[in-house]
C-alpha cells in the first residue's frame, strides 16, 4: 500500500555512528538530513489525525512518546521532540522544514544538550482513608451535625454542601502538599512545569526540567520526600526524558487568506518589524476594549484584533524564515494558500 505521508517524530544532530544508524533502521525510523541536523521520520498511512477522538490521541501520543524514547535508549541521547502529529507529504518538505528552523533548531540543541525532562505524578497511596481523615474534621464535623438538627434525613442540597467542603478542603490539603514538592525539588531543577491533575486522587502531576548533573540529588530529595510522608503518598517518576514540556518544535501553517484580513484590520500594507505591528494593534485595542468608551468595544472585537495581531506577529517570523530564492506562499492539498512557520510549541 503506499504511504500517504511522513512521519516526524524528533530532530537530532548529525553526531552519531553507523551503529546507532543500523539500530535505528531496524525500528522502521529513518534519517531525512539538512546540513547539521537529521529529522527522525517513519512513513506513514495515518494523515487525519486532527480528527482522532480523544482516547485514540492517547494512544498515539504514548506510541510518539515511546518511539522517541526508545531512540534515546540505543543512544540517541540529545532529541529535539517534534509536535504530536506532525506530517508532512513528501522528503523535501522535512527538509524544508529543517531549513527553516535551522538556527531556531541549533540554538534549541545548544541550550539543551545538557538538560533532561522528569515527569513526576504524587497521588495518595490510600485514598479512602485520607477522605475519611477530612471527613472528621471539625469544620465538616460541625457542618453535619447542624444538618442533623433540623432534620432526621440530609436532603440533596444538604449532601451536595457537605460534598463541596469535603472538595474545598481536599483541595486545600493537595495544594499545601504540591507547594511543598515543589519547593523542596526546585532547588535541583532549571524550570517546573505544572500539568493538570487527572483525578482528586492526584496531587501534582509536573515536568522537571534537570541539569543532567542533578539527576542524583533529584532521585535523593524524593527519597527524603517519600520518608517525610511516611507511606501516605505514592511517587510515580518517569524519565530521563526529552524536554517535551519545555522545547518541542511545532510546524504551523499560515493561511493567506486569514493573513489578508489581519493585515487590512490592521491597515498595514507590507509588514517590516514587530513594533510596527504592536503599534497598529494597541491602536485598535484602545478601540475596542471592552472596558473602553467606544461603541466599539465589546469582547468579540478585542479577541478578534488579538487573533489578528498574533497571526501577523507569526506571518511575520514565518517570513524571515524563507530561504531567499523561495516562494513565500505554496498550496497544501486542498488549493489553499498557506505559509510554514517553524516554532517552539508553546
Amino acid at each position: 500500500m503506499q504511504t500517504k505521508g511522513i512521519y516526524i517524530y524528533g530532530i537530532v544532530p548529525n553526531l552519531y555512528g553507523a551503529d546507532q544508524d543500523q539500530l535505528l533502521k531496524e525500528s522502521g525510523v529513518y534519517f531525512i538530513t539538512y546540513q547539521n541536523f537529521s529529522a527522525l521520520v517513519s512513513d506513514t498511512e495515518n494523515t487525519l489525525i486532527d480528527f482522532t477522538d480523544r482516547e485514540n490521541l492517547g494512544r498515539l501520543l504514548i506510541q510518539h512518546q515511546k518511539i522517541i524514547e526508545s531512540i534515546m535508549v540505543i543512544g540517541f541521547n540529545m532529541i529535539l521532540p517534534v509536535k504530536l502529529g506532525t506530517i508532512v507529504s513528501s522528503r523535501e518538505e522535512v527538509m524544508g522544514i529543517l531549513a527553516k528552523g535551522y538556527d531556531l533548531i541549533r540554538s534549541i540543541l545548544t541550550k539543551t544538550d545538557h538538560l533532561v525532562e522528569i515527569d513526576l505524578a504524587i497521588t495518595w497511596a490510600n485514598f479512602p482513608e485520607s477522605l475519611m481523615e477530612i471527613a472528621q474534621l471539625p469544620e465538616i464535623v460541625a457542618m453535619k451535625e447542624e444538618i442533623l438538627k433540623n432534620a432526621d434525613t440530609p436532603s440533596t442540597l444538604d449532601q451536595v454542601r457537605v460534598g463541596m467542603l469535603v472538595q474545598s478542603k481536599l483541595d486545600e490539603k493537595n495544594k499545601a502538599i504540591e507547594l511543598n514538592v515543589l519547593d523542596k525539588l526546585s532547588a535541583q531543577c532549571e524550570d517546573i512545569k505544572v500539568h493538570e491533575v487527572m483525578n482528586d486522587q492526584m496531587i501534582t502531576n509536573a515536568a522537571y526540567l534537570l541539569n543532567k548533573l542533578n539527576l542524583t540529588k533529584f532521585e535523593q530529595t524524593l527519597d527524603l520526600l517519600d520518608e517525610e510522608f511516611k507511606g501516605l503518598l505514592n511517587f510515580k517518576m518517569v524519565g530521563p526524558l526529552p524536554c517535551y514540556s519545555f522545547y518541542t518544535i511545532e510546524v504551523k501553517e499560515l493561511n493567506l487568506d486569514l493573513i489578508h484580513v489581519a493585515r487590512r484590520e490592521f491597515g498595514i500594507n507590507e509588514i517590516t518589524t514587530e513594533s510596527e505591528i504592536k503599534s497598529a494593534y494597541l491602536e485598535k485595542a484602545k478601540q475596542y476594549h471592552p472596558d473602553g468608551e467606544s461603541e466599539l468595544g465589546n469582547e468579540d472585537n478585542f479577541l478578534r484584533i488579538n487573533k489578528a495581531y498574533h497571526l501577523l506577529l507569526e506571518y511575520l517570523k514565518a517570513s524571515r524564515q524563507l530561504n531567499h530564492n523561495e516562494q513565500p506562499f505554496t498550496e497544501n492539498s486542498s488549493g489553499t494558500k498557506k505559509l510554514i512557520l517553524v516554532k517552539l510549541k508553546d
